[in-house]
C-alpha cells in the first residue's frame, strides 16, 4: 500500500461465511449454521437460548462457562463451536432426569453451596468433570503419591481440582460440602 491508495482501493473483505455443525446437546442433536469464530457458549446462548451455561469474564479464567463434552469438562468461552462438530455436551440444562435433580444439584440446596447462583451451573458442569478426572486415577497438584492406585477424596483434592471455578459470594464451603455428599460414596474406593 503506498501514501496515494486509498480506503476504496483496497480489496474489499469478504463476509465471514458460515459452517454447518451438528452437535448432541444433552442428548438432542442440533444442527447450527455458524461462522466458524463463534464459541461454544455464544452458540448455546445465543444460537440455541440455552441460557443456564453463563458468561463471566469470557476469558476462561473464572468457569462460570464450564460444560461437559464427551464427559469431560471444558471452558465454552474458549472453546470454538466447530471444533466440537459431533461431540456430545451436556449443560446443566441437562443434567436432570426424569424431573430429578442431579444428586450434585439437590446437594447444593442442602449444604446452601450457593448464593447468587450465578457461578452454580459451572460449578457443578465441573465438579462432575473432576469427578469423572479423580475417578479415572488422575493426580492433581495436591495428590501426595502420583504412583499409588488410590487417591483420597479430600477437601483439600477438591479445593484444588476446582480452583478454576471462582465464586464472587465466596460459597466455597458449601460447594465443597456439597460435592463431597454427592459423590464421596461414589469415589471412595
Amino acid at each position: 500500500m503506498t501514501s496515494q491508495d486509498t480506503v476504496a482501493d483496497q480489496p474489499a473483505l469478504s463476509q465471514s461465511s458460515t459452517t454447518q455443525i451438528t452437535l448432541e446437546i444433552n442428548g438432542v442433536s442440533r444442527t447450527l449454521d455458524i461462522e466458524a469464530r463463534v464459541s461454544l457458549l455464544d452458540a448455546l446462548r445465543e444460537y440455541l437460548k440455552m441460557t443456564g451455561t453463563k458468561k463471566g469474564c469470557n476469558q476462561g479464567a473464572c468457569g462460570a462457562c464450564t460444560v461437559l463434552c464427551n464427559g469431560e469438562r471444558i471452558l465454552s468461552c474458549l472453546a470454538l463451536a466447530v471444533q466440537y462438530d459431533g461431540a456430545e455436551i451436556t449443560t446443566i440444562e441437562g443434567l436432570n432426569a426424569n424431573g430429578e435433580l442431579h444428586p450434585l444439584q439437590a446437594a447444593m440446596i442442602e449444604h446452601d453451596g450457593f448464593q447468587c447462583g450465578y457461578c452454580t451451573p459451572g460449578q457443578i458442569c465441573s465438579a462432575i468433570g473432576m469427578v469423572h478426572e479423580f475417578s479415572s486415577g488422575l493426580p492433581s497438584a495436591v495428590t501426595e503419591d502420583i504412583t499409588s492406585d488410590s487417591i483420597e477424596f479430600t477437601e483439600e483434592e477438591i479445593k484444588e481440582r476446582m480452583s478454576g471455578n471462582l465464586c464472587r459470594c465466596g460459597a466455597y464451603v458449601g460447594i465443597r460440602a456439597a460435592i463431597m455428599a454427592a459423590f464421596r460414596p461414589q469415589v471412595t474406593r
